[in-house]
């Protein structure tokens, strides 16, 4: 006979011939192989579930949550999940509600105060090294998420969306876990155009245990949610159409990209609370190649090779084809502000580079002498940083930079600093285009910088190839930055991060 407890979240059983306990259901979990789960990862499953482990007495592996005592023996138990992390959310360099409105969202920009760690190391020439590494998930080419998806602790996640894979990450054994869709769940693969996904807690939803995000696939919009101790996941239909784009909110509408039945684009419109809304046709306009939505002065803009579609809240969307012959540089980065408000992209028209308004019918178009690498006003040109307008001349504070190539990865943005700071590649030595060293052009000589109130060198990188493969991301107080080829993942060491 097995003892049955129950905690306001679990259902254990207990065998009565001191063989332990086994957990049946938890909320949030669905179904729980738990021998399964006891024998492979016990101390991750009882930290996920805030349980408890013995301290001196051997009755039992682990006890229910709550459990103070061995109930055989007495001994002092250790009670997990008591004082809940108060680490932040990452959900991508490009999905942080917590930026301001006159901040474009949607680019690879930052609330976290990082400058404020990375900043008091030794600064340039003096060459860093880095203080953590983990290995890379099995499927490199992925997207992170760190959060507490409901569990008393702050987990990692890496979806690789072009081979549809969901990947979770044991700090504890510090292995990475494949995990397997429940029986019914969908296909997360997705390859039309640029990944991104809408986290479920930027949304009117209630909280659930296990909740990710709103994921784009080809067969529609679903709402993911992870089961770590079964190592497996499921999703939940949102919105049954083609996807094309990544989705995008704004004033709490959300704006998905869809394949309409007659193989036409439409733009199909969800509240915060996922209540249907309005359907806009668009036309005969590209099903592939939209950058991620970049939300900005209450409307969402999906930049194109061919154009840009805009769309405010409560109106129709607009297409607004690139004017003459002039073409967009997104491998370059993406869209930046002047210092009137405006946002604007690079672009190249045949003969020279120059920066386009967003947004207008009659744009705006200002001329400049060489490529800028960037967004959102963290701009270089070669070697020296732009801070005035985008299409400024550079600020040159070392003539030796002129032979160095800068590539912003991600903006860190703080009231009170004057001049934008962030993470950034530098590439030694190279005097060639900028197009030709983000493709695959090897590079001899990389250094990981910190550009801020100082700078700071944080790492080396010998023989860097698709820089704009690199991924930073934040996760237990560390900023990580990844990338495909390498056998590592790096990471600094920050303050705790509020």
């Amino acid at each position: 006979m097995a003892y049955r407890w129950e905690t306001p979240a679990s259902v254990w059983l207990e065998d009565d011939a001191g063989g332990g306990f086994e957990l049946v259901s938890s909320d949030g979990l669905g179904k729980v192989d738990w021998p399964a789960a006891a024998r492979a990862r016990l101390a991750d499953s009882a930290h996920l579930l805030g349980a408890s482990l013995p301290q001196a007495c051997g009755h039992a592996a682990i006890y229910p949550e709550g459990f103070a005592f061995c109930p055989t023996c007495g001994s002092p138990l250790a009670r997990l999940g008591t004082v809940p992390e108060r680490r932040p959310d990452w959900w991508g360099p490009h999905a942080d509600a917590m930026l301001p409105r006159h901040v474009p969202h949607g680019l690879p920009v930052t609330s976290l105060a990082l400058g404020d760690s990375l900043e008091e190391r030794p600064p340039a020439p003096e060459v860093g090294r880095i203080d953590a590494s983990m290995p890379p998930p099995p499927n490199a080419h992925c997207v992170f998420a760190a959060a507490t998806f409901g569990f008393p602790e702050q987990r990692l996640l890496a979806l690789a969306p072009g081979r549809g894979v969901l990947q979770y990450w044991d700090p504890l054994a510090e292995v990475w876990h494949v995990l397997l869709p429940e029986d019914g769940a969908a296909d997360l693969a997705f390859g039309a155009s640029d990944y991104g996904w809408l986290p479920v807690p930027f949304l009117q939803l209630g909280a659930r245990r296990g909740d990710v995000a709103l994921v784009p696939t080809a067969r529609g919009l679903y709402r993911l949610a992870v089961n770590p101790i079964g190592e497996a996941y499921r999703t939940e239909a949102v919105l049954a159409a083609p996807v094309v784009a990544a989705p995008g909110l704004m004033r709490r509408q959300l704006g998905v990209l869809v394949r309409n039945p007659g193989g036409l684009l439409a733009l199909c419109t969800l509240g915060a609370d996922l209540a249907p809304g309005p359907q806009y046709d668009c036309g005969a306009l590209p099903l592939s190649g939209w950058t991620r939505p970049i939300g900005y002065d209450g409307q969402l803009f999906w930049l194109h090779g061919e154009g840009q579609l805009v769309w405010r809240p409560g109106d129709a969307p607009r297409w607004l084809a690139w004017p003459d012959t002039w073409l967009p540089s997104l491998d370059l980065g993406g869209p930046t502000l002047s210092r009137d408000g405006r946002m604007w992209l690079i672009g190249h028209d045949g003969q020279s580079y120059s920066f386009l308004e967003l947004g207008v019918e009659t744009p705006q178009r200002e001329p400049i002498d060489g490529a800028r690498l960037g967004f959102a006003n963290l701009l270089f040109r070669r070697g020296h940083p732009v801070v005035d307008e985008p299409w400024s001349g550079e600020h040159v504070e070392d003539q030796h930079e002129d032979d160095a190539l800068v590539l912003p990865l991600l903006r860190s943005f703080n009231n009170n600093r004057s001049q934008p700071s962030g993470l950034v590649l530098r590439f030694h030595k190279y005097t060639g285009r900028a197009e030709d060293a983000l493709a695959n052009r090897t590079i001899a000589r990389t250094t990981v910088e910190w550009i801020g109130r100082r700078n700071v060198i944080l790492d080396e990188v010998a023989r860097l190839a698709r820089p704009h493969e690199c991924v930073p991301f934040v996760y237990a107080d560390r900023l990580w930055l990844h990338h495909p080829d390498w056998n590592r993942i790096r990471g600094w060491q920050l303050d705790a991060l509020t």
